[in-house]
């Protein structure tokens, strides 16, 4: 399995507790729709990615559905430690979700931070971090009902205009036995404003569990200083790591040793054509000219690809 080939030290490091008492900054990647499937989530891990999380799933649907569970959800033996992210707006059905999960993964994150209308319309996601007794009844319904105790529970969330607001969701949390708390430092309504450091910092200072920073780090510097800047014990990243999959082993670029690694994974995986092209588009923004792009861009075959990437880098 081409998870078993995962052999960096911190990775020995099954337990997401482990790692955050293990006196490093973790390093995870994001729950991203579409990309942090199985084979995104193997390709990082071969460069210094800590901790990897599911993309979001719908709870209700993944319950009521084996299709769903199917096409949602695939692991394996190297793929640890792994979070599962849920949307999920009942106690009962994301304890249902978690029961499935349990076997497989090491911990599951309730979705609080999701600013997409149709998430918060359904009443998942973002709108969540306004009904903190309904977060608290969720992640204590799921303790109550998973036996395993080095099962984690985690939220990710978004801050409120009103900070004091979000302190008091997070230690509402906190006493209801949340293992950690990821804060995307920008409120519903920002999407491209600087982010708010200063809000996790104050949040961090605020609790005595560990708490993950994201938002904007797009290189192994930008974590380091975010690191400095917020006392966070971890550092999620998004569209960083899909620019730059090797970013947390401290490459500025994505090297074509990770492209090579990511061509035969993929291959592997029988990971479709559009994901398998995209992550490939991200990967090499920043080392292709704009004519190149505009060539590769528009490929439309796993071969016409493997024929461009050999022809124009030896991969």
């Amino acid at each position: 399995m081409i998870g078993d080939i995962v052999e960096s030290k911190q990775c020995q490091l099954k337990d997401p507790m482990d790692l955050f008492h293990s006196g490093q900054v973790v390093k995870i990647c994001a729950p991203m729709v579409r990309y942090s499937k199985l084979a995104f989530r193997t390709l990082v891990r071969k460069y210094s990615c800590d901790l990897c999380y599911t993309p979001m799933i719908v709870a209700a649907d993944f319950v009521r559905s084996a299709k769903a569970r199917d096409s949602e959800f695939t692991t394996n033996k190297g793929d640890h430690p792994l979070i599962v992210q849920f949307a999920a707006k009942e106690a009962q059905v994301l304890c249902d979700a978690a029961c499935i999960v349990c076997p497989f993964a090491d911990g599951i994150d309730l979705n609080c931070g999701c600013p997409q209308r149709w998430a918060m319309a359904e009443g998942y996601g973002a709108c969540l971090i306004n009904k903190p007794e309904l977060v608290r009844d969720m992640v204590r319904h799921v303790r109550n009902q998973i036996d395993n105790p080095r099962f984690s529970v985690s939220i990710k969330i978004r801050i409120h205009e009103d900070l004091k607001r979000t302190v008091d969701l997070c230690q509402k949390a906190e006493a209801t036995g949340v293992s950690w708390i990821t804060v995307h430092g920008r409120s519903v309504e920002e999407r491209h404003q600087p982010v708010h450091y200063d809000a996790i910092k104050i949040i961090k200072q605020s609790m005595s569990i560990p708490i993950v920073a994201n938002g904007d780090i797009k290189t192994l510097k930008d974590a380091e200083n975010v690191h400095h800047l917020t006392g966070a014990d971890g550092i999620m990243v998004a569209r960083g790591l899909l620019a730059n999959p090797a970013m947390f082993s401290g490459y500025e670029e994505t090297p074509l040793k990770c492209i090579q690694d990511w061509v035969d994974i993929a291959l592997e995986h029988g990971t479709p054509f559009t994901c398998f092209h995209h992550h490939l588009m991200y990967m090499m923004e920043r080392i292709t000219s704009k004519q190149e792009k505009k060539v590769f861009n528009v490929l439309s075959s796993t071969s016409a690809v493997l024929d461009y990437l050999n022809d124009h880098y030896g991969v």
